[in-house]
């Protein structure tokens, strides 16, 4: 490659940084580098193999494999493939920009991570490729895409920049080569390289060869692991799959390996991973199981599971689909449709039979609890199923409890399962909203996930018990005939309030604070209302309800100022926005109320 022809590049600040983090950071692990670069080939490859199903012009050659080929008097090491490759911007976009994860956010994670924790990072992360750089003190990547003339080499010594050349490749594909660093020539040792190969890459489906000798010797088994019988596979096959699978460096927290067989045959191997992954899964809602036919990779976009099991990896091969199925034939083939509703039954058993042992769920839960929960508004099939292994913190109760457990602790004469949505399970458990119910020794549920403001009202009832929120228990808590009247304040901050309002009214359900809001009876609760107007929702479907304690002094002494209209509208104002600000709000008018308590606190009010 010539540099007078070569386009410079500036790596991003990010991109720059990274580097530095992942060859300074990550050094003891440096054989995952090969991991990831085979990794990368084989995805190539089974993405010309899937678009050569609907463009045959695309097939690729029949001795299509990843090759190895150490060379010690050069110092360089090829992993070269017969995959999609890439053009000019494809190099670009691909090798010169980072992951979305973003530098600070794996920076932090390193510095948190013990040291024996960091290599999974990599993974964990996406930036696979530039572990290269750990070994390597330049690499080299010339590419060729399927049907073009022309190819490209992008080059870099990790520094500051890259460049990238026209170039010359007799065939489709990608030839990554490294420039082996001093102190690390065990990888040019054909040895050293089938180790880490059979270690990591070893069910691969592609052939892997490692030149040794002038020859290419095969390096791995090459044999679908999901095919085998369960009594042939290890735990550390598993594991090591796993990784491979989800270029994850955990240990997965359940397995799930059967065969379907009837009317409907197919191989399924499935993981539950132990840890969340630092992209948050809401970035991307759709299920990735890969699909196979036959041995061979069809598709990970065949949305084998629903949204809410998306956090679940894993293979299921069939023999009851085309080899050239096409896109619009998977959304429409019943047997798919049958393989998914097979696939979640299997998964929720599953999780029924895990949910058993409390502290082993509670690691699965806290990962990937806020995402089952999304089924419980999103599917009316197996509401009922999801139902028992939701979890929550508790008003009463340390850790985790379920609605059963819950349902066996009611209050006799109980026949409601309460619940208190928010932001926070900490905050929740002072707020003013569950004065009576401690009051009364009643247990309430804290849901603190964005998603608890939704699925209860899809759920309706637990086991004959409705479910329902505190900030609607006005009519259950809020009776008293024993309190002071105080219904001339009550329409006076009515009136001073207007339709920031929908009503005022006395409450028994408060023991300390004077004030709290309620939801209406039929309306959304305040933490739907609270979430719709972040999300710009301005029009709700009704107003709060400003319940207000008689028996607090603060409110005795407004009922005797009951005709100081300004100092009533003030009030009114402000016990509004200590409301609001109780229940995790800002006031409407920050720079108003704060004049308002200054003012209060300075003694100019006439309190």
């Amino acid at each position: 490659m010539s540099d007078a022809v070569a386009e410079h590049h500036a790596f991003g600040a990010e991109v720059g940084r990274l580097l530095d983090l992942v060859v300074h950071s990550l050094y003891s692990e440096r054989e995952i580098f090969l991991r990831e670069l085979v990794a990368n080939a084989a995805d190539a490859m089974d993405r010309r193999r899937f678009e050569a199903l609907t463009d045959p012009n695309l097939s690729p050659p029949p001795e299509a494999k990843i090759r190895i080929v150490p060379d010690k008097q050069a110092r360089t090491l090829l992993i070269a493939d017969d995959g999609i490759g890439m053009g000019h911007q494809d190099l670009i976009d691909n090798l010169g920009t980072i992951a979305r994860s973003g530098t600070r956010a794996f920076g932090e994670a390193l510095a948190s991570a013990k040291p024996e924790d960091r290599p999974s990072l990599i993974g964990q992360f996406g930036v696979g490729f530039y572990s290269a750089f750990m070994v390597a003190d330049r690499v080299e990547v010339t590419s060729r895409k399927p049907g073009s003339a022309e190819a490209f080499t992008w080059a870099s010594e990790g520094a500051g920049d890259f460049t990238i050349a026209p170039a010359n490749r007799d065939t489709p594909g990608t030839d990554v080569v490294l420039h082996i660093k001093a102190d690390a020539e065990e990888y040019l040792d054909p040895f050293r390289l089938e180790s880490v190969v059979r270690k990591w890459a070893d069910h691969i489906t592609l052939p892997i060869t490692i030149a040794r000798d002038g020859k290419d010797q095969p390096a791995n088994e090459g044999t679908a692991l999901w095919r085998k019988p369960r009594i042939d596979i290890t735990e550390q096959n598993y594991k090591e799959f796993y990784r491979h699978l989800g270029h994850m460096f955990d240990d997965p927290w359940a397995t799930l390996h059967w065969k379907a067989e009837g009317t409907l045959e197919f191989f399924a191997l499935l993981f539950v991973p132990g840890m969340k992954p630092f992209d948050p899964l809401d970035n991307d809602r759709e299920s990735h199981v890969r699909l196979h036919v036959r041995r061979m990779f069809i598709t990970d976009k065949a949305e084998l599971l629903p949204p809410w099991l998306r956090f679940i990896q894993g293979v299921v091969d069939t023999e009851d689909l085309p080899l050239n199925v096409s896109r619009e034939m998977l959304q429409s083939t019943p047997v798919l449709g049958r393989i998914r509703k097979a696939l979640v039954g299997r998964v929720l058993s599953e999780l029924k039979t895990r949910a058993k042992e409390a502290t082993d769920y509670a690691k699965f839960w806290e990962n990937f609890g806020p995402v089952l929960k999304e089924g419980m508004w999103e599917e009316t099939e197996h509401r009922s199923e999801l139902a028992p292994l939701l979890r929550f913190h508790s008003s009463t109760e340390d850790g985790w409890t379920s609605l059963a457990e819950y349902a066996d602790r009611m209050k006799t004469g109980q026949d409601t399962i309460w619940f208190l949505a928010g932001d926070n399970a900490e905050a929740l458990k002072t707020s003013p909203q569950l004065e009576g119910f401690f009051a009364k020794g009643i247990e309430v549920l804290l849901l603190s996930d964005p998603i608890d403001a939704f699925w209860p009202e899809r759920m309706d009832a637990f086991e004959g018990k409705k479910l329902k929120s505190v900030t609607q228990a006005a009519d259950e808590l809020g009776k008293d005939g024993e309190a002071p009247d105080i219904s001339a304040l009550l329409s006076a901050l009515k009136t001073a309030l207007g339709t920031d309002v929908s009503d005022v009214r006395a409450t028994a359900r408060l023991t300390e604070s004077a004030v709290v809001l309620s939801a209406g009876a039929h309306g959304p609760d305040l933490q739907m209302q609270r979430l719709l107007r972040r999300a710009g929702r301005t029009t709700l479907p009704a107003a709060p309800v400003l319940e207000v304690n008689p028996r607090h002094k603060l409110i005795e002494k407004l009922a005797g100022k009951v005709e100081e209209t300004a100092l009533i509208g003030d009030a009114a104002a402000t016990l509004l926005d200590l409301a609001r600000v109780q229940e995790g709000d800002l006031p409407r008018d920050p720079s108003a109320f704060a004049r308002r308590v200054t003012a209060l606190l300075a003694g100019s009010a006439a309190l």
